[in-house]
């Protein structure tokens, strides 16, 4: 059936009219915003909903600025948003957002100012990029007399910076994690160790610093030394060098080795966010009991390298930046929860929380909400099932978020906070810890606007109301009327949300820039799709406009999100909606198959599992192993095979009678792409066999090493063909469905499976009983000895052949996929051998094939944007006549705002480095980059020999299930 509602642009879960001004309530319409004129700085998903969220609050005079990284040049457009605003004095430019030094950055600054006053703008709304939580350019919008719609710069600067929300933190009894935040003082201190030689630096550089502080005897050193730094920042002058602070990061890194055996270091620039600015060490230490002073010193060596990646990633690596790094304990087994909050300086309010464990390298991938409502309904839903574990499970998360959500306003009425930021925690269990505050909306606000409305009731008239269900609404109303907001109410709109944020990233998660979207279907009901405005048809012509994936900015193409009565209906939701999305285009990868395999493995275990923030690279890895097995099947050589099976057992039955054994070739072949088809997508894509796999957890068993059906393989067959979108739908291309002489023949079976099973009153899931009948010669359920011989064969003539779909499961068996499973108390057990680093490289590889290349070269892994030092005026990592050892690093690709070294997959010795300069060259996937003589000589593999591995392996699934 034709889709006639446009849940695009006409979507009742994100789309209403705001407009305060036409209420009859007068007070209501005194918090009209129409006067309200926003000029929007950022770019993504975040652009296009501002400008819709604004103009449905009846704001008619807001504009939006382009990057010149934003190509306007229609076909291609990377402001797609362009279709929306056609009128060109609202569309303003600048070369970029934040500038590639401290220098542009300020002269990026005064620029926007600049833009928004000659104009008419009396605000400005950053979204969630950097520049949103940057304290000097809110200051500065505030000192040039314009709105800031997000938090203030005095909040920013108590909230934002990580080492002052830290401070704040613990003068407020919010629980921390354990650490060091202010080693830049430490390595100021280590230059000038006294008080009076700190004092001595400060005259002799000019610093204006605050006579009470230092004229006070009573200040810690400590404190001394940060307020001399505050002072060198503002008058841009750096009292240490990068290598000084390296060094003092190593010992500060080591002493925590010591301090807590078997564990991580993480280090965190004080400015980051996004996964951008953070590193983790220590992992040769994990599993080592009594790590001596040598293995210490080996693993805290790797940080001044990462201290230095971690400055160029947040561009703090400039004369007077505030380069320091927080040194903080790697919780391990932990969960990433956070609490969203608003505020309008007075009041602070917390709205649930949302669980983003579910991450790879910092960067979020699949968001679930976490209410006081949702946990409080799963709670006695399990309760009622008997499973006690799983209750006791959900009432400690019951609890640390009731704890969270209280600190988190504590925090917040500490800061002043005056608009919208998020509470990060880390959670181990029956505990949880501060990580740091981010001053600004966040990607995944949406998570908690499905869950909570906001009902702002006059304090007069408890009658007199108006219900905010967007927080860009809210943050605009914040902007425009902060102390007259009276505190709102939080309003139950859904028990549960999800997002995954849809990346474009390969199948092993490594960002994939420069595909073109050529196609993507339309949303379905219930789906809200975040994604710039790519989805808007050309207004012309009514057609799909293509899109340039670029590496100039994140990998984030859209954000896909739906809603539940129940966490398990919120992921059966988005599995529909991904299954029901269509992407096409040219040299185009996403995580869209990740994140469908990833959904329905949770939906085959338990959506209430506990994931941690180290689940999914395992994950990945196992989908890897089956990635290796599937390689090694061939389904059409199993069909054939089976065939052969097939005329043998009908010739020793009817020896005497050769047009058997025709009849039972032709049924089979009649089956033979009915059978195949499926097999073969699961087959070719991991990420689907893996979700597969998980909803298929029951309808078998193996016994002795051979397959049991559980459940009738025929309705197996016609859910694979619903999981994998391939049902008939006659306005669909044939290459996409289930072909029709093959459906009908499905079809047929299934109604007869139906009838019988029915007439046996059995269940669904007792395949094994309705076998048992019929294995009697004797006629079953009341049928006469006829009837009952031509069931018999008919039920046999169906169910022929469908044995093949056992060997996946055989697969899975094979490659202990079943061992990643959740607990009864929901903890998810990690095989030991999913975490070993170099299975986990190999699975990479596996997952995406490194490009062809010839022995004797070294080829780009990914395009981007190529470096050969870590750091201006650094040495290169190679040179020419250099030999080089397998894992050690060659060169540095920026793609997608990442910054990514790239090791040597083999020892060698460099002949000539084909690449032209060293600094923000930008390369393509497979370029050639060095000429090298290996160590070793590569010997190429037989493809007969594979295709002989192969055939044995499918044989001996085959004799697991025939």
């Amino acid at each position: 059936m034709t889709q006639t509602v446009d849940y695009y642009m006409n979507n009742h879960l994100i789309h209403k009219n705001r407009r305060l001004s036409t209420s009859t309530s007068e007070w209501v319409r005194s918090f009209s915003c129409e006067d309200l004129k926003p000029l929007i700085v950022c770019r993504g998903p975040i652009r296009k909903e501002a400008m819709d969220v604004y103009g449905e609050m009846g704001i008619t005079h807001f504009g939006i600025l382009l990057s010149e990284k934003d190509s306007i040049v229609y076909p291609n457009a990377l402001a797609p948003e362009l279709r929306q605003l056609t009128d060109s004095r609202r569309v303003h430019r600048v070369p970029d957002y934040t500038g590639a030094s401290k220098e542009e950055r300020v002269e990026r600054i005064h620029q926007i100012i600049r833009i928004a006053t000659d104009n008419g703008y009396d605000s400005i709304f950053a979204g969630y990029g950097f520049m949103a939580e940057d304290d000097e350019f809110v200051a500065a919008i505030e000192n040039a007399g314009l709105k800031f719609i997000g938090p203030c710069s005095a909040t920013q600067a108590g909230a934002g910076k990580k080492d002052e929300a830290k401070r704040t933190a613990l003068t407020v009894n919010v629980s921390v994690t354990p650490g060091i935040d202010n080693v830049t003082a430490r390595t100021l201190l280590k230059k000038h160790p006294t008080r009076e030689k700190l004092l001595a630096v400060a005259k002799s550089d000019g610093l204006a610093c605050d006579a009470k502080i230092i004229n006070d005897p009573g200040i810690s050193l400590e404190d001394l030394a940060d307020h001399i730094l505050y002072a060198s920042y503002a008058k841009g002058v750096d009292l240490f060098s990068i290598e000084e602070l390296c060094a003092q990061v190593q010992a500060e890194v080591a002493a925590m080795f010591k301090k807590y055996p078997q564990s991580r270091v993480r280090l965190k620039a004080i400015g980051g966010g996004g996964g951008k600015g953070q590193r983790i060490l220590g992992a040769s230490l994990l599993t080592v009991k009594n790590a001596d002073d040598k293995a210490i010193a080996k693993a805290a060596a790797e940080a001044p390298t990462l201290v230095r990646e971690i400055l160029n990633e947040v561009k703090a690596n400039g004369v007077g930046d505030n380069k320091n790094v927080l040194v903080e304990l790697n919780i391990e087994q932990t969960r990433h929860n956070e609490i969203q909050l608003l505020g309008n300086g007075e009041w602070c309010i917390a709205l649930g929380g949302r669980d983003c464990s579910l991450q790879m390298h910092e960067q979020k991938l699949l968001e679930v909400s976490v209410t006081q409502e949702g946990l409080a309904a799963a709670i006695a839903k399990a309760k009622a099932a008997g499973k006690k574990s799983e209750v006791k499970a959900l009432e400690s998360d019951l609890t640390v978020l009731k704890r969270m959500e209280e600190e988190s306003e504590r925090f917040g009425k500490a800061v002043g906070l005056d608009s919208a930021s998020t509470f990060e925690c880390i959670v181990d269990r029956d505990r949880h810890f501060f990580m740091e505050v981010n001053t600004r909306i966040q990607v995944e606000h949406r998570v908690t606007e499905l869950c909570y409305s906001l009902k702002f009731t006059n304090p007069k008239d408890k009658k007199d109301f108006f219900v905010v269900e967007s927080l860009v609404e809210a943050m605009a109303l914040l902007a425009q009327h902060k102390e007259r907001l009276p505190k709102p109410e939080r309003i139950v709109r859904f028990n549960a949300s999800v997002e995954a944020r849809l990346n474009a990233t390969d199948a092993s998660l490594s960002p994939h820039a420069g595909g073109m979207i050529r196609y993507w279907s339309k949303p379905i009901e219930g789906e809200i799709r975040d994604d710039q405005g790519i989805s808007m048809l050309n207004p012309d012509t009514g057609l799909f406009v293509k899109y340039k994936v670029a590496g100039a900015y994140d990998s984030n193409i859209a954000l896909l999100l739906t809603n539940g009565e129940d966490r398990l209906d919120s992921y059966e939701r988005m599995s529909a909606v991904i299954r029901s999305t269509t992407l096409r285009g040219s040299d185009l990868a996403t995580n869209l198959e990740f994140h469908y395999g990833l959904v329905n493995w949770f939906l085959g275990n338990n959506v209430n599992a506990k994931p941690t923030t180290r689940f999914v690279v395992p994950y990945l890895t196992l989908v890897g192993t089956l990635k290796e097995e599937a390689n090694k099947m061939d389904p059409v050589y199993a069909f054939l095979q089976m065939k052969k099976h097939y005329a043998k057992r009908i010739a020793e039955q009817f020896p005497d009678d050769p047009q058997v054994a025709k009849n039972m070739s032709a049924l089979l072949d009649r089956k033979g792409t009915l059978i195949t088809r499926p097999m073969e997508r699961l087959l070719g894509d991991p990420h689907l066999l893996s979700g597969w796999l998980s909803m298929n957890t029951k309808n078998f068993r193996i016994d002795d090493g051979k397959v049991v059906w559980l459940r009738n393989p025929l309705g197996v067959l016609n859910e694979t063909y619903e999981y994998l979108h391939m049902s008939f739908r006659p306005h669909k291309p044939a290459a996409e469905i289930i072909w029709g002489h093959d459906n009908e023949l499905l079809q047929q079976s299934l109604r007869f499976s139906r009838t019988l099973r029915e007439k046996f009153g059995l269940a669904r899931d007792e395949y094994f009983k309705l076998n048992e009948f019929l294995q009697n010669d004797e006629p079953q359920g009341g049928f006469d000895a006829e009837t009952w011989e031509q069931i018999r064969s008919a039920h046999f003539g169906y169910e022929a052949g469908l044995e093949l779909l056992g060997m996946l499961f055989m697969i899975g068996d094979n490659t202990r996929f079943w061992d990643l499973r959740v607990e009864e108390d929901l903890e998810i057990t990690i095989p030991e051998y999913l975490t070993d680093p170099d299975l986990q490289a190999r699975m990479k590889k596996i997952l995406v094939p490194p490009p062809v290349t010839k022995a004797d070269e070294i080829v780009a892994a990914c395009g981007g944007m190529y470096y050969a030092q870590e750091a201006p005026g650094m040495p290169h990592f190679v040179e020419e006549g250099m030999h080089f050892e397998k894992g050690q690093p060659l060169y540095i690709i920026e793609v997608m705002k990442m910054f990514n070294k790239v090791y040597a997959p083999f020892s060698g010795t460099v002949d000539k480095i084909l690449i032209q300069g060293g600094d923000g060259i930008i390369i393509q996937k497979g370029q050639p980059l060095f000429k090298v003589t290996p160590d070793e000589k590569f010997v190429e593999v037989d493809p007969n020999e594979i295709e002989r591995e192969k055939r044995a392996l499918t044989t001996k699934y085959l004799k697991a299930v025939l």
